[in-house]
C-alpha cells in the first residue's frame, strides 16, 4: 500500500468523527464511576480522558481530583483511592483502608460504583436511539421498489445469484427493506434466499462459505446493491469535458458507443479507459447527446450520479417524541442481540477471528468520510452497546470481573483477599492488552497486505 493512495482528507474526517465519538463513549462512561463514587463519599484521585502515560495534555487539580486529557484516544479512567485497577497502585493497599477508600465500603455501594459505567453506556445508546427516531424518522428502501433489480458482486455469483435478480425473501421470510437484507443473511446464517428472477420467484441455496466470504471481505451492503441508471445530479468543477457540456440531469447511456443501462455497467466499462479522453452519449430530454470527456487515473469523470435512494423512492417514516421511545429501547436490544450472535459465531467456529476481528484502525473506519451526523450517532450508539457489553464481560481488569468479586461477597459473606484481586488484575490485563495488540496487528496485515 502507498501513502501516495490514502484519501487524507476522507481520512481527517473519520478520525475526528471516531475521536468525537470515543470522547463522549468514554467521558460518560467514566462519570459512570465517578459520580457514584462520591456519592458515597470515596476519594476520587484522577479523572482522565484518555490515557496518559509519560505526561497529559491538559490536566488541572480541583479539591481532590485531577482531572485531565491524556494524549492516547484508547480509553479514560477514573482512580479511585482503595481500589485495584489499572494503576496497579499497590502502595496505598499496604496501609489499613481508611473511611474515604474504596475497599471500605460495603458490597453493594462498591457494585453501584463498579456497574455505573455500563449502565451509563446503556442508557445513552437508549437515548441516541430515540433522538435518531425523533428527529430522523426511519428511511428505508421497500425491496419493491428495487424496479431495476440488484448487482451482484463475486459472492453472490459464486452461489448462482445474477445481475438483474432482486432478493424477495430469506428461508421463507419476505423481506420488505433492502437495508436489512445482507445483515440478516450473515446473523440468521441464510440457508436459502426467495429470488425474483423474470417475474418468478426460484429458491437459491446459500453456501456457509458465501456467509463467511461477507465477513472475510468486509463486504457487508456490497453482496448486492440497487441497480439504477447513470444520472448527473452536479457536475465537479475539476471535470474536464470538451466538445460539449454535461448537465445536471442528463442521463448516460454509452462510453464509446459501448451502450449500457445501469450504473454497475457503466463503473465496469469506464475503468477500461483510465487516463484517457472517451466518448459518452447520454439522454437530455427528448434528446441525444454525446460529449467528450477525461476519465482520470483513478476512474472518476468528475460527477456526482444521483443516489439510487432519489431514483427508486425511499420511505421515511416520521415519529413523535412519544412514539421514538419503544423505538429507540428495541434498536438498543436488536443491536446488542445481533452483536452477542456475532460473538456466538466467533467463539463457535462459524467466522474466523482473523477476518472479524479488528482495533480502533477497523472502527474508525466504519465512519464515512464525509460528516453525517445521522451516520455519526448511529455508529455511536451501536458502539455504546459493544462498550456496555464488553465491559460487564466477567473477566478481570474489566467493570464485570470487579462486578462478579463483589456478587461473590455479597452471596458468601467472604471478600477476596487484595493479593488475590491484585493477581487477578494482573492476569486480566494481560489478556486484555494480548487481545488488542493481535487486534491491532490485524488491523495493519490488513492495512498493508
Amino acid at each position: 500500500m502507498s501513502l501516495l493512495v490514502i484519501d487524507w482528507m476522507s481520512t481527517l474526517v473519520k478520525t475526528g468523527q471516531f475521536i468525537l465519538s470515543f470522547a463522549i463513549l468514554v467521558l460518560l462512561h467514566e462519570m459512570g464511576h465517578y459520580f457514584p463514587a462520591k456519592w458515597f463519599k470515596c476519594r476520587v484521585d484522577k479523572f482522565y480522558l484518555f490515557f496518559d502515560p509519560w505526561f497529559s495534555i491538559w490536566k488541572k487539580k480541583k479539591g481532590e481530583t485531577e482531572y485531565g486529557l491524556g494524549w492516547i484516544p484508547f480509553g479514560g479512567y477514573v482512580k479511585i483511592a482503595g481500589m485495584i485497577d489499572e494503576s496497579m497502585d499497590k502502595e496505598q493497599l499496604k496501609k489499613p483502608a481508611e473511611p474515604w477508600e474504596f475497599r471500605s465500603k460495603p458490597a453493594w455501594q462498591r457494585l453501584i460504583i463498579m456497574i455505573g459505567g455500563v449502565v451509563v453506556n446503556i442508557i445513552l445508546a437508549i437515548v441516541i436511539f430515540i433522538g435518531i427516531t425523533w428527529v430522523w424518522g426511519e428511511e428505508q428502501l421497500p425491496v419493491k421498489n428495487l424496479k431495476y433489480g440488484l448487482s451482484v458482486d463475486s459472492i453472490g455469483k459464486s452461489f448462482g445469484l445474477r445481475d438483474g435478480d432482486n432478493v424477495v425473501g430469506i428461508d421463507g421470510k419476505p423481506i420488505e427493506n433492502y437495508g436489512t437484507l445482507e445483515s440478516e443473511m450473515v446473523l440468521k446464517e441464510a440457508k436459502q434466499l426467495q429470488v425474483l428472477r423474470d417475474n418468478k420467484t426460484i429458491d437459491i441455496a446459500v453456501p456457509r462459505s458465501a456467509i463467511k466470504a461477507i465477513i472475510k471481505e468486509k463486504k457487508f451492503g456490497a453482496m448486492v446493491i440497487p441497480r439504477f441508471p447513470v444520472i448527473v445530479d452536479s457536475v465537479r468543477k475539476d471535470a474536464v469535458i470538451k466538445n460539449g457540456t454535461m448537465r445536471k440531469g442528463d442521463t448516460l447511456i454509452a462510453i464509446n458507443n459501448q451502450p449500457f443501462k445501469y450504473f454497475d455497467e457503466f463503473d465496469r466499462l469506464k475503468k477500461n479507459y483510465a487516463d484517457s479522453i472517451i466518448t459518452l452519449t447520454a439522454i437530455r430530454g427528448k434528446d441525444t447527446v454525446t460529449m467528450r470527456a477525461l476519465v482520470t487515473k483513478k476512474g472518476s469523470i468528475g460527477f456526482y450520479q444521483l443516489t439510487p435512494f432519489k431514483i427508486l423512492e425511499t420511505t421515511t417514516k416520521s415519529f413523535s417524541l412519544l412514539a421514538s421511545i419503544p423505538i429507540g429501547f428495541t434498536r438498543c436490544w436488536e443491536t446488542l442481540d445481533r452483536y452477542i450472535t456475532g460473538l456466538k459465531q466467533l467463539f463457535t467456529g462459524k467466522v474466523s477471528a482473523n477476518d472479524s476481528l479488528g482495533s480502533v484502525i477497523s472502527i474508525g473506519n466504519t465512519f464515512p468520510g464525509v460528516w453525517d451526523w445521522e451516520r455519526f450517532w448511529t455508529l455511536t450508539g451501536i458502539f455504546s452497546i459493544v462498550l456496555a457489553f464488553m465491559n460487564i464481560l466477567p473477566i478481570p481488569a474489566l467493570d464485570g470481573g470487579h462486578a462478579l468479586f463483589t456478587v461473590y461477597e455479597i452471596i458468601t459473606g467472604r471478600k477476596p483477599g487484595d493479593k488475590f484481586m491484585e493477581y487477578a488484575q494482573m492476569v486480566g490485563m494481560v489478556l486484555l492488552l494480548g487481545l488488542m495488540a493481535y487486534a491491532l496487528g490485524l488491523d495493519f496485515w490488513r492495512l498493508f497486505k
